[in-house]
């Protein structure tokens, strides 16, 4: 079914107030569950985490009432991170995640009807699910929560409706595809299987802007023709909406926000930047997509105490992997990333990527090594907070090593789900609420596009390049910026962390080696099946 129109989500979402009946019943006292993923958040962006520019005051309060985790990872890209946070696995098995390439959906703009031969394009790509795995959204669901998942949907880089049902969610409303996210005025997205068109939304690439920042890149920004209706407002009006309507029942809420992914795009300067001599104007309209995430947190809190939900709700914040640049100026700071005092690119080695030598005004990685796409720090260590007011206790901080793949043991300990999973995670709900001893990680793992990172409960770090092979040794705590490998110096903690790494990567290296060849491309399916 089309609809060229904005749609109004309340009728579509109160279809799902009546799933209940025929599924178990939660415990009175479940508590609903709200999972915010910010899109390439840097932990150096928030107020609480040393941020001078950009205030953060609704981020700010949920650790000021919740628990802050220190220790927190995730992948360093965007689908993997996904990926591993649905499924609970780390994404250095052999058996790796099958990820699609993005823009298969952008054939829509001109045959809509289409819509079916996408879809088994990308199902018939991809091997079918196996009907043991246990996803994020059904263990809420299969508890009797209605669950929902707004923004930018699943791990991609392409998905289909068969997916977004097989993995939990009663409800969805998004982009199904990832490229198309990289533009914030869509002239469609989808409420489940219905495919709607927004009037005004023209351009075939949702407005994506351009990259770096020129005065032809400024012109073609702010030139509103095509751009009517902005992405994350639609998103906002579908999350309030879900909680109005489900606010008698448990319900487990994801809410991937695009914010504040680039390339840059905001409707107006927030006013906290307008007059802010320190930036310039790429880099107050980026400093604006972060504040618009802060009050989308706001807007979220303000609501669960309206509808008197604050108490028994849960509310996690996170990322989905480290920091990223998309307000490169030339003078200011370059993408290819590159240290401005010397003009060398940096090279994740010899020549490691740091806020202070790139000119990163806003230091988003809080000074550590490395960027997104990264195993540095600065491109795997999150933000992580979690909020449940009465049972987590207010301004806490954990140290415990976290991996995001622990968010669905996690979340199926806090429903009551019961059934086995297979997980490389481990659930931290012990932690929160302090009630009883609860399992730590020995290590985490995680791929990136130089090889696998492994790091350890008591700080201990080994990270790759594999094709230099290079194996690099940190002791994290006396080392935040990962400037003194002890490779050389500790030889026998190398082979015992090289030992545990290789076993992770069932026996070979390059199974936490990322590349783009393994990426799934579903648009041959299609077109050799029009």
């Amino acid at each position: 079914m089309i609809i060229r129109t904005i749609p109004k989500i309340i009728l579509s979402l109160a279809l799902f107030t009546l799933l209940s009946a025929s599924r178990p019943i939660p415990e009175k006292q479940s508590p609903n569950i709200i999972l915010i993923m910010a899109d390439d958040l840097g932990i150096g962006l928030l107020g609480h985490e040393g941020q001078k520019i950009i205030k953060t005051p609704h981020i700010d309060r949920l650790a000021a009432e919740g628990m802050r985790f220190t220790r927190a990872y995730s992948n360093m890209l965007c689908a993997p991170s996904r990926a591993s946070l649905i499924t609970g696995l780390h994404d250095s098995h052999h058996n790796r995640f099958e990820i699609t390439a993005g823009g298969i959906y952008e054939t829509l703009n001109d045959h809509p009807e289409a819509v079916a031969q996408v879809e088994q394009a990308i199902n018939a790509s991809l091997k079918p699910i196996p009907k043991n795995q246990v996803f994020l959204g059904q263990a809420a669901q299969e508890r009797g929560y209605v669950t929902g998942q707004i923004g930018k949907l699943e791990w991609g880089f392409a998905t289909s409706h068969l997916q977004m049902k097989r993995h939990g969610w009663d409800y969805y409303l998004g982009y199904l595809d990832h490229q198309r996210a990289h533009g914030f005025y869509p002239p469609f997205l989808f409420e489940n299987e219905t495919l709607k068109y927004y009037a005004g939304n023209t351009l075939p690439n949702s407005g994506k802007s351009k990259e770096p920042e020129t005065e032809e890149a400024f012109k073609e920004r702010w030139n509103m023709e095509g751009k009517a209706v902005y992405s994350e407002n639609i998103f906002m009006e579908g999350v309030m909406n879900f909680l109005e309507v489900n606010q008698k029942q448990p319900f487990f809420l994801y809410f991937p926000t695009q914010l504040p992914h680039g390339p840059v795009s905001i409707p107006a300067v927030h006013p906290d930047f307008i007059h802010d001599n320190r930036l310039t104007q790429i880099e107050k309209e980026y400093a604006s997509m972060v504040k618009m995430l802060d009050d989308h947190v706001g807007q979220i809190l303000s609501k669960l105490d309206e509808l008197q939900l604050t108490e028994n709700t849960i509310v996690i914040f996170m990322a989905d992997n480290g920091h990223e640049i998309y307000y490169g100026q030339e003078g200011r700071t370059l993408k290819p990333y590159t240290d401005m005092t010397t003009g060398k690119k940096f090279d994740d080695l010899a020549n490691k990527y740091y806020s202070d030598l790139a000119g990163d005004v806003f230091d988003g990685n809080a000074g550590q090594a490395g960027m997104k796409r990264s195993n540095l720090q600065g491109g795997i260590r999150i933000p992580l907070i979690v909020r449940w007011p009465g049972h987590i206790a207010a301004n806490s901080v954990s140290d415990r090593l976290v991996a995001n793949y622990d968010l669905l043991p996690t979340i199926a300990e806090i429903t009551g789900y019961k059934s086995q999973i297979k997980t490389d995670g481990l659930s931290f709900y012990g932690e929160l609420v302090r009630s009883k001893p609860v399992k730590k990680h020995q290590h985490v793992v995680y791929s990136s596009y130089t090889g696998p990172t492994l790091i350890t409960q008591d700080g201990w770090k080994i990270r790759t390049v594999l094709k230099a092979n290079a194996f690099e040794l940190y002791y994290l705590p006396n080392d935040y910026r990962e400037e003194n490998n002890l490779a050389a110096s500790r030889p026998e903690k190398l082979a015992e962390l090289k030992a545990k790494l290789l076993k992770e990567c069932d026996g070979d290296f390059n199974n936490g080696l990322f590349q783009n060849k393994n990426i799934i491309n579903s648009m041959k399916f299609y077109k050799a099946h029009p």
